[in-house]
């Protein structure tokens, strides 16, 4: 029994700092993957191509850092889930972990359209852009990334909160912070660079607070552990 006990403990202890530590990841990753991005290509989807020249290397570099991004994201995910366990509800489970596997999936699709614009400009600058082609990758790119990926952040922020409301597991303050970032990201059809980092900034806060509340709890656990001793 006595040798049960400490480790219970100390899986409580690493689950959330697993979660916090793949969050923060997974938010520093994918928000200079955008940042990048945004300010290598232009907004305009009839700028010529220019950038696949000029700054070619930058959005490679960018699209390097995507899919590392996309496992710390998984991570997350499966260790948030695992934090919830017996509480968790079906139904918002469900649109929680559908809604977030949908945008992993359609930022690596974006990602994929830029990757392939950059690798048949490479073989084919020429033809390229005056088929069309370019034009038409560009537009999929941007409606992918900045319509449908940005509706699916939107969901998982709103049923994640959801399931914290239900669960009483996290503070007002963090759910209606969640809920009006996810708001924001429904209604919003603008293309703005600071739209796109809403959901990664979001990321960002909820798992540094985890960490600190982790970080809290060790602290109370060594100090009953001396008095107990």
């Amino acid at each position: 029994m006595s040798d049960e006990v400490p480790h219970l403990t100390d899986r409580r202890l690493r689950t959330p700092r697993a979660a916090a530590l793949a969050g923060i990841l997974f938010a520093l990753l994918l928000g200079t993957s955008l940042i990048l991005i945004r300010i290598s290509i232009p907004e305009d989807p009839a700028d010529g191509g220019r950038w696949l020249e000029e700054r070619g290397s930058t959005v490679a570099l960018a699209l390097g850092l995507a899919p590392f991004a996309g496992i710390a994201f998984l991570w997350f995910i499966g260790v948030v889930r695992d934090r919830i366990g017996s509480l968790e509800d079906r139904f918002f489970s469900s649109v929680f972990f559908g809604s977030g596997l949908l945008y992993l999936a359609m930022m690596f699709v974006s990602a994929a359209f830029a990757g392939g614009l950059l690798s048949t400009y490479a073989i084919i600058p020429a033809q390229l852009v005056d088929s069309g082609i370019y034009t038409f990758g560009r537009a999929i790119m941007w409606q992918i990334s900045n319509i449908y990926a940005i509706r699916m952040a939107g969901v998982f922020m709103i049923s994640l909160g959801t399931i914290w409301v239900r669960t009483h597991t996290k503070p007002r303050w963090l759910v209606f912070l969640t809920y009006g970032l996810a708001l924001v990201l429904l209604v919003s059809i603008s293309y703005s660079l600071w739209v796109t980092l809403i959901f990664p900034g979001w990321v960002l806060i909820i798992s540094v607070y985890i960490l600190a509340l982790n970080l809290r709890s060790e602290g109370r656990e060594d100090g009953l552990a001396i008095t107990l001793e």
